[in-house]
């Protein structure tokens, strides 16, 4: 891990090739499409390097089309960029992997993607709907195809030189410890929800083991009830410190050795998010110790569907 003047500038070496991931970054899943653009304008503006994509969120397109502008005007080099994007449910099947990975591609307006993720374990009925349903309401899944043969296709992405790392999200360590021990390419990243509520210490310690970054999500408990930001403790920590509640949680994920998203699009939020800086080490042994409340808010890792993403009807 390398940390540069502030705890905002902190890198991650990924485990293939020999780049290195801001532990700070930009998570481009959004309810209202049409901020898409101007948010991830204004997250660049304000130093973000790190964008995390889906297939599923609907809207590459815009944050390939703010990002190929930024590279236009010479406001930022692609080398300094690392864009993350996932293959969904519906496309697990080896044969749907390679054009999932080339149309995400073209619609980020990239040569290469940084990191592909499976966006879930879950492999869903293929086809053109995203969610299948039946006629109970019940998500259609797919029982031809192992999350072992998804990972096979995910290795020759890599091997094609397009694909710069791969790994997995919405993932349980168990599934976890069964594709590290059978991978040719070993996962480089897991993105999993992780927040103070949610502190997966014994995934993390297994991911350090093998160099694999925690990419967390929702790491301020996505506004959700009970209310991370409203803990006593990270409050108690934010009024000492003079630093916002959201400030000390991700100041927190980032001294741990582990990376997170946020995703506003509010400038002023944006800009929060941004600025973090070191907690002492007392601080962080009081959210170790002291944070007693254990809830996982999206029930992703147990159907595969994205409590946060609003269905489409």
């Amino acid at each position: 891990m390398t940390t540069q003047n502030k705890l905002r500038d902190t890198t991650l070496p990924v485990l293939q090739g020999s780049g290195e991931m801001p532990a700070v970054g930009f998570g481009t899943l959004f309810r209202d499409l049409s901020v898409t653009k101007q948010a991830v304008i204004a997250a660049l503006e304000a130093g973000y390097r790190h964008f995390d994509c889906a297939e599923r969120y609907g809207n590459e397109e815009m944050v390939g089309l703010a990002i190929h502008e930024a590279l236009k005007a010479g406001k930022v080099r692609r080398e300094d960029l690392f864009i993350t994007t996932k293959l969904w449910n519906t496309n697990h099947r080896p044969e749907r992997v390679l054009p999932a990975f080339e149309g995400s591609l073209a619609r980020l307006r990239l040569d290469y993607i940084d990191c592909y993720l499976i966006h879930t374990p879950f492999a869903f009925q293929p086809g053109e709907n995203q969610d299948p349903r039946d006629e109970r309401g019940q998500v259609i899944y797919d029982t031809g195809v192992t999350l072992t043969e998804t990972w096979s296709a995910l290795e020759r992405l890599v091997e094609s030189g397009r694909c710069k790392s791969i790994g997995l999200s919405d993932i349980t360590l168990p599934l976890l410890k069964k594709i590290v021990a059978t991978a040719r390419i070993k996962p480089a990243v897991v993105q999993v929800e992780c927040h103070p509520f949610l502190p997966e210490w014994e995934l993390f310690e297994f991911c350090r083991q093998h160099r694999i970054i925690l990419l967390a999500f929702a790491p301020l408990g996505h506004g959700m009830d009970p209310n991370v930001l409203e803990d006593p403790v990270i409050t108690r920590i934010a009024r000492r410190l003079q630093k916002t509640p959201a400030q000390v949680a991700l100041a927190w994920c980032v001294q741990r050795g582990a990376a997170f998203l946020t995703t506003s699009a509010a400038p002023s939020h944006i800009q929060e998010n941004m600025d973090i800086s070191t907690l002492p080490v007392s601080a962080m042994d009081e959210i170790q110790q002291n944070i007693t409340t254990r809830i996982r808010f999206n029930s992703v890792v147990e159907t595969g569907v994205p409590g946060f993403i609003p269905q489409r009807k």
